[in-house]
C-alpha cells in the first residue's frame, strides 16, 4: 500500500521545538484503507510534533463524528468520537514498529508517515456496541424496534398466558395448594 503524501511529515527541515499540524479526515481516507463500516466521516486531527535533538514526540488528538449503522436497528446515525494518542519516534539501526507507543526509524530517515496511526486512532475511538441515541432515550420510531418488542420473551409469555384455557388455571392451583 503506497503511503498518502499528505500524511508524510518531513521532519529533517524542522527546527527544534513544537510544530502544529491540522488535518481534516474524510470518507476518502477510509476508502484508501478499504474500510467500509463508515458511511461518512468528518474528523479533525490536531497533531503536535515536538522535535528534540535525538527523538520526535507526536501528540495526536482527534474529534468529530463518523456516520455508522446502529447494531440494533440498522438505522444510520452520527457517532461523536474523541481520542488522543502519544507516539515517540526514535532512531536506530532498522525500522521497528512492534511497540505501540514507540516507532524506531533507521538512521538517516528524513520523514515519518502517520496515516496508519490516524486510521487506528479513529477506529479505536468508535464504541464496540453501536447503539442509536434514539434507542437509548426512546425517541426513535423504527419498524425493527417494534418487531423486536413484539418478539421479546416477556411479551410472548404474556400472550401465551392469555391463550390458556381457564380450566387449566384451576388445575394449576392443585399443584400449588399442597
Amino acid at each position: 500500500m503506497k503511503p498518502l503524501k499528505e500524511f508524510t511529515i518531513p521532519f529533517v527541515g524542522l527546527k527544534t521545538g513544537k510544530h502544529h499540524f491540522e488535518y481534516d479526515i474524510k470518507q476518502a481516507f477510509f476508502e484508501y484503507f478499504e474500510y467500509e463500516d463508515f458511511n461518512d466521516v468528518n474528523v479533525k486531527l490536531n497533531l503536535v510534533l515536538e522535535k528534540k535533538t535525538t527523538l520526535l514526540e507526536l501528540h495526536f488528538k482527534i474529534s468529530g463524528f463518523v456516520n455508522i449503522n446502529c447494531d440494533l436497528t440498522n438505522e444510520l446515525y452520527n457517532q461523536d468520537i474523541e481520542n488522543e494518542f502519544d507516539l515517540v519516534v526514535k532512531f536506530g539501526d532498522e525500522y521497528n514498529d512492534e511497540n505501540i507507543d514507540i516507532l524506531i526509524l533507521p538512521h538517516g530517515s528524513y520523514e515519518v508517515n502517520i496515516q496508519q496511526y490516524i486510521y487506528e486512532l479513529i477506529i479505536l475511538a468508535v464504541p464496540i456496541k453501536r447503539v442509536h441515541p434514539g434507542v437509548e432515550d426512546g425517541t426513535l420510531d423504527s419498524e425493527i424496534l417494534k418487531k423486536l418488542e413484539d418478539l421479546s420473551p416477556n411479551k410472548l409469555k404474556e400472550e401465551k398466558d392469555k391463550d390458556i384455557d381457564p380450566r387449566w388455571n384451576t388445575l394449576k392451583k392443585l399443584l400449588t395448594d399442597k
